[in-house]
């Protein structure tokens, strides 16, 4: 009945994560499009890129044309991709136009700043993070990831072909309309989305793995379980000068213990090697999971 309640407790906490995380993340969108993007001409991929392109040449909402591309590609997605594609999709390909057309509508939204340089980084900054909170959940934008993933299937090339040639069709349409500097602006954007969307993807899961090398790494393995409570793996090596046969110390650990963790380690060997890299994400007992607490042979 216990794990039964917390195999329940588990699955809410879990959806009402993904729920916020998506709806949080197309408001984020959604505002940064209405405050930075539209107001300044700035250059954008995606279905938002071909509804300003259409925005232009006929007086038509944004967020209708955005709903109207999205909705279509939704069903192009549920034919071709399935019925689990379009449940994992349909809330953000709704949410998004919805959250446009609200924002619009709020006065003076559209004049946040004057300066299209600010509005731009702002605009990176947040798209990074908006797509990053969605993605980290295991959902989609929708829109024209729909349609890269049926071409993909269609015509078994790898989806990020794709990807690059409705962005260069999208963004090259606006280049055309639109003003050297707006061009230069929308280039700033992509490449802040690009590294605030690895970092929100990242964002505590980045652990530290130290691998240790020393005579003494019985004493070492023991003062890192004791001592830090961490996980250790010890592997067997041969020394490249000597060929000498020993044990390498493996841990990993989070960023707030790395200095605690050098210190022990120079405490029993202050010539021990130590290289330190940083790990993307980490999974399993003690990170992801519970940790199990057993004894500790010494």
């Amino acid at each position: 009945m216990t794990n039964y309640m917390a195999k329940v407790k588990k699955n809410f906490l879990d959806y009402l994560k993904t729920t916020v995380f998506i709806l949080l993340g197309n408001a984020l969108l959604a505002f940064l499009v209405a405050a930075f993007i539209i107001p300044h001409g700035i250059i954008m991929g995606g279905t938002t890129g071909i509804a300003i392109v259409i925005n232009r040449f006929f007086p038509i909402d944004t967020a209708v044309v955005v709903f109207i591309l999205n909705f279509a590609l939704l069903i192009l997605g549920l034919f071709v991709l399935g019925k689990k594609f379009f449940m994992t999709t349909i809330a953000s390909t709704l949410l998004y136009p919805m959250f446009l057309g609200i924002f619009q509508r709020i006065p003076g939204i559209d004049t946040l700043t004057d300066d299209t340089l600010l509005a731009a980084l702002f605009a990176g900054v947040l798209m990074g993070m908006s797509l990053g909170l969605v993605m980290r959940v295991g959902s989609s934008t929708g829109g024209m990831d729909i349609a890269n993933l049926v071409m993909h299937k269609i015509f078994h090339k790898p989806v990020a072909v794709f990807v690059y040639i409705t962005d260069i069709i999208v963004v090259g349409g606006q280049a055309l309309i639109s003003k050297p500097n707006q061009i230069l602006l929308g280039i700033v954007v992509l490449v802040l989305e690009s590294l605030m969307l690895d970092q929100v993807m990242i964002f505590g899961k980045s652990q530290i793995q130290v691998y240790i090398i020393s005579d003494k790494f019985e004493e070492i393995r023991i003062k890192l379980l004791t001592q830090l409570q961490a996980g250790v793996t010890l592997q067997y090596i041969e020394t490249g000068a000597m060929h000498k046969e020993q044990k390498a110390v493996l841990c990993i650990i989070p960023p707030r213990k790395l200095y605690r963790a050098t210190e022990l380690v120079h405490e029993i060997d202050p010539d021990a090697f130590i290289s330190i890299t940083k790990i993307k994400e980490v999974r399993g007992h003690g990170f992801t999971e519970e940790r199990r607490n057993i004894d500790i042979p010494v």
